[in-house]
């Protein structure tokens, strides 16, 4: 599952930078276009126009293709790909979270039937049709019942970190991107202002237009670095959350599992 959303992740990255160096060129091919055009009208002919009425008659995904460029590609794709590949491993974290997640009262009951009608065969297979880490520990206490229940219970501790591990596969990536992203981000504003500074430094005086292209760069990298820092950490705190409950879910059913095998060898 995880191969697949980094390869599907992957997919994504290259889509993207193909769209991106298709627009680069059709803004390319506008403006050489317009370099040809005869002398435009005066100026009392032409038609008042309106910056910000044209941005916000774009749409959402152009605006933001458009800002992307703007930021520049060496500072924006780092923080894109870091964005593409969290998402990627957050999703699969909680597809497979979701899938481990279990009726544990259900499996309780069937387990203790089990064993009261069938013995601990019967309840092994009601653990090994069943998924989820809660049956995975219930088989591994069961298996090991012949051999006491001291080791049935060191062996349901020690499968339950196991089975935490596999749940928490993962988790320091996502963490990485967090940190990483707001980094890239502000690595793109220092660069910004340095550029703004030399030209500054190459023409001698302060002026708007000087300084405005450094500046914009180095707002757009660091809003883009802030933006999936953001996006990141809601879904690694609801994977903890998740992770969180099962585990005390696991802790709760395995104390339940000593105690039914307690009443059963009292049989």
């Amino acid at each position: 599952m995880k191969k697949l959303f980094l390869i599907l992740a992957a997919a994504g990255v290259f889509s993207l930078a193909t769209v991106s160096v298709q627009a680069q060129q059709a803004d390319q091919a506008t403006q050489e276009a317009t370099e040809q055009v005869a002398a435009p009208a005066p100026a009392a002919e032409q038609p008042a126009v309106n910056p910000e009425a044209e941005v916000e008659g774009q749409p959402l995904h152009q605006m933001i293709k458009q800002k992307f460029l703007e930021g520049g590609a060496v500072w924006m794709a780092p923080v894109l790909l870091c964005l593409i590949f969290g998402l990627a491993i957050a999703i699969e974290r909680i597809i497979y979270l979701n899938l481990a997640t279990t009726n544990t009262k259900k499996l309780i009951a069937q387990v203790e039937e089990a064993l009261e009608k069938g013995g601990i065969e019967a309840a092994k297979d009601v653990c090994r049709n069943t998924r989820g880490p809660v049956a995975s520990i219930f088989y591994q206490g069961l298996d090991r019942y012949d051999q006491g229940l001291d080791v049935v219970e060191k062996s349901v501790v020690s499968y339950g970190s196991v089975q935490m591990g596999q749940m928490e596969n993962g988790l320091s990536w996502i963490g990485l991107f967090i940190a990483l992203s707001p980094m890239l981000g502000f690595m793109g504003t220092v660069v910004g202002m340095i550029q703004a500074f030399d030209a500054i430094q190459a023409a001698g005086d302060i002026s708007p237009t000087l300084v405005a292209g450094g500046i914009k760069v180095a707002l757009l990298t660091t809003l883009a670095g802030l933006i999936v820092a953001v996006v990141l950490q809601l879904f690694y705190n609801y994977i903890i959350a998740k992770i969180d409950g099962l585990v005390i879910s696991m802790e709760d059913s395995s104390i339940t599992l000593v105690d039914m095998l307690t009443k059963y060898s009292k049989k």
